[in-house]
């Protein structure tokens, strides 16, 4: 079996003093948790994670990583500077960022690849807008996203991957997809992995992240090929987040 992942994108979210009691208040509550868990974070806050966190069962990441290894590219940031900070995890291709910045399939898979190479573990959005779903699309665009990963990656940077499946329509508007529709894209990702290794496919973690909290969390892991969540409102209340952890195990 699979172990469960949990972690909290708080997107543009945060203050100094608002992060200090969030995460004493997670770390204070993971004692009983029985799931891995992290935190992505903006790249400001990055220091103080791995000031606070360090030596405690909760990880820490970033939300976007530079193609670029260094240079002249004012505002980016390197995957090598997200490991100086002790960053396990970034999250790649978040419909956020695919939707405001335009990014494209070919980047999130430049992007993972980045990340690879820093020994960062990248968490590969992936999902459908409303349009696309009502279309019945849905099958057609996420395999599209995860094939431009895919094509990337040998069998062993494959091993090291997470996949997140977003549905877009779910993100943030407290509508979420039931289990069954959830289980029967991550079913299909599942799938889409085997075709590469069936070894490979039964080890990588596919997270849902769309609008999980405390109240359906249990019966959305539940679902064979769920293997977590990729938490966004929950994960800045310690008690909501703790749920969710709790609920993986």
């Amino acid at each position: 079996m699979r172990p469960k992942l949990v972690v909290g994108n708080w997107k543009m979210n945060g203050s100094r003093a608002q992060n200090a009691t969030l995460l004493a208040g997670i770390v204070a509550g993971l004692e009983a948790a029985g799931a891995a868990c992290a935190v992505c974070v903006p790249a400001p806050y990055l220091q103080q994670c791995a000031d606070t966190l360090a030596g405690t069962a909760l990880a820490w990441g970033a939300q976007d990583v530079s193609t670029h290894a260094a240079g002249a590219y004012t505002g980016e940031v390197a995957a090598s500077m997200l490991a100086d900070f002790g960053c396990r995890y970034v999250i790649v291709g978040h419909s956020e960022r695919r939707a405001y910045h335009g990014e494209s399939n070919a980047l999130v898979a430049r992007k993972t690849v980045a990340a690879l190479d820093a020994g960062l573990t990248p968490i590969v959005c992936v999902g459908e807008t409303l349009e696309q779903r009502e279309a019945g699309q849905t099958n057609v665009v996420v395999s599209q996203q995860l094939s431009a990963v895919l094509e990337l990656l040998d069998e062993a940077a494959l091993a090291r991957i997470v996949v997140a499946y977003e549905p877009v329509w779910a993100i943030g508007t407290g509508k979420t997809a039931t289990p069954a529709m959830a289980q029967e894209v991550h079913a299909q990702l599942r799938a889409q992995l085997r075709q590469r290794s069936e070894a490979t496919a039964a080890r990588v973690a596919i997270l849902y992240g769309g609008s999980m909290k405390p109240d359906n969390a249990r019966e959305l892991m539940a679902q064979g090929d769920i293997d977590g969540g990729l938490i966004g409102g929950a994960a800045l209340k310690a008690a909501d987040f703790l749920a969710i952890i709790q609920a993986a195990a």
